[in-house]
């Protein structure tokens, strides 16, 4: 029997395998190990799923605020390239109007004409030509200009501004016209000049240079994408010798304008008024004051909402307060233009 419980015991420890190795037998988890191990793995499951959730929120976030930053910086640059321009004409110095031309063509096609006057493309011979005008959108008044495109609804609230100006380099020969046809040229010197289409005379001008002439509004509407309202800023300018719209960039929601006003003697900023401030006198320079400077703002706005946000800001575009209530996350830009061709009398 001895012998018997001495052989036992090993068998009881050990079993032998198909090869004929001894291996020892091994042990399986017991309830409550399992149930330990998941609810670790269940931890540390719930930490890296929290992680990556935090992670994809932070990347959607900053891949919002980026196109955001992208979008508003783009609007200020190119609304203060075409201001910095404002005015310029060439070879000319000083007031732009038809008493220092030989030959002003007919309007363009749907013509863009701001109100109180001598405020449409070309210079009439009544009043003082504006280069610079603007106008807040009211629903009253949705196309102050009467040229925006059919069925576009304007931002109530935003401003309108027209420009007028011609592009900084000066252009070649007749031949060479042809690379911007559809166009309209100013050919001056430093005493006079005229305006001619393309394809159309040019006048004789002595010791002149030949400039494209242009002609910019910019505004803010609302596109319908689907079930969402997108704002655009759009940009109207001179195309096959009529005024043309299209959108510029996405998710601009509101632009305004601050004009600053002072003597024209001092070349000295007294003052900032909104364009609902403005008046004939301060369009036209009367009184011996000019725009000398103005201040740009842009509250650009997402796409799309974010359900998961919540946006109670107020934005302060100038003198007017723009509180929202939404769903979309906004960036605000802003930016102060002096206009040097505004006391320029040489260049």
């Amino acid at each position: 029997m001895s012998n018997h419980s001495e052989i036992s015991k090993p068998l009881i420890r050990r079993f032998i395998t198909k090869s004929g190795r001894i291996t020892k037998s091994s042990k399986g988890f017991t309830m409550v190990e399992l149930m330990i191990s998941m609810a670790i793995g269940l931890i540390l499951f719930a930490g890296v799923m929290s992680i990556f959730v935090g992670m994809r929120v932070t990347t959607e976030e900053t891949s919002s605020y980026g196109e955001l930053q992208e979008n508003g910086r783009f609007a200020i640059s190119v609304l203060t390239d075409d201001l910095l321009n404002q005015n310029f004409w060439g070879d000319y110095p000083g007031t732009f109007g038809t008493a220092n031309l030989t030959l002003v063509p007919a309007p363009p096609g749907n013509d863009c004409v701001g109100a109180q006057g001598n405020n449409a493309t070309f210079p009439l011979a009544v009043g003082h030509f504006r280069t610079l005008w603007g106008q807040t959108l009211t629903a009253a008044q949705p196309n102050p200009l009467g040229c925006f495109p059919a069925g576009s609804q304007a931002s109530v609230g935003s401003d309108v501004i027209q420009i007028k100006r011609v592009i900084a380099n000066p252009v070649g020969p007749a031949p060479l016209l042809v690379a911007t046809a559809g166009n309209y040229f100013l050919t001056t010197n430093t005493v006079t000049g005229g305006i001619f289409p393309f394809g159309g005379a040019a006048p004789v001008v002595n010791n002149a240079r030949t400039w494209q002439y242009q002609h910019h509004v910019y505004y803010v509407r609302d596109e319908t994408v689907g079930n969402n309202v997108v704002p655009v800023l759009m940009q109207g300018r001179i195309a096959n010798l009529r005024m043309g719209f299209a959108p510029v960039i996405d998710g601009i929601e509101v632009i305004r304008f601050m004009y600053g006003i002072g003597p024209e003697a001092t070349g000295v900023v007294d003052r900032f008024v909104s364009a609902g401030t403005m008046n004939a006198g301060l369009w036209d320079h009367a009184g011996g004051t000019r725009i000398l400077a103005v201040k740009i703002y842009v509250l650009a706005r997402g796409i799309l909402p974010d359900n998961k946000y919540q946006n109670t800001n107020t934005y302060q575009l100038g003198n007017v307060a723009f509180p929202v209530n939404d769903n979309f996350r906004r960036l605000l830009f802003s930016s102060t233009v002096t206009l040097y061709n505004a006391s320029a009398d040489t260049w």
